[in-house]
Order: C-alpha cells, then structure tokens, then sequence
C-alpha cells in the first residue's frame, strides 16, 4: 500500500521526507501498532539509533513479560544460558 502525502502538507508541517518518517514510525511505535523492529525499519535507522530517538522524546520501549520469556527462549536456544 502506498500512501501519497501532498508537498503542500509535509511542507506546511517544516518536515523532510525523512522527518515525516521517523514521526509516523515513533506514533505508531508508541501506540502499540508495531514492533520496534518494524519501526526502526519504516524509519530507515538501526534499532540503537531508534531507541535513542525514543529517550530523547521521553518515550519508554515496549518490553512486557513476553518480550523477556521470549529473549530467554532465544538465549537457550543460542546455548547462552
């Protein structure tokens, strides 16, 4: 699906192609829809330079309990613990 997005309104907002990009990535991230991976792919930054992007604006990263079950499955699965 592609989304057009008129020049006039990115402009009327003082936001770079790039800009709007990280905005949709991080409202999205922080309402629950994606997946930090997701975001940090939709806004074309590796995943420390996201969360970083994240701490400046005061917004905590989305790590429930399942989140840390499934990094230690992982982690057993990888013989690193």
């Amino acid at each position: 699906m592609s989304v057009i997005i008129p020049d006039k309104i990115i402009e009327s907002a003082h936001l770079s192609e790039e800009e709007l990009k990280k905005e949709i990535a991080i409202l999205l991230y922080k309402s629950g829809r994606i997946t930090l991976k997701q975001a940090s792919d939709f806004a074309e930054m590796n995943r420390i330079q996201f969360q970083h992007l994240l701490a400046s604006r005061n917004i905590s990263i989305n790590y429930d309990i399942e989140d840390f079950k499934s990094d230690m499955e992982t982690l057993k699965e990888l013989g690193r613990i």
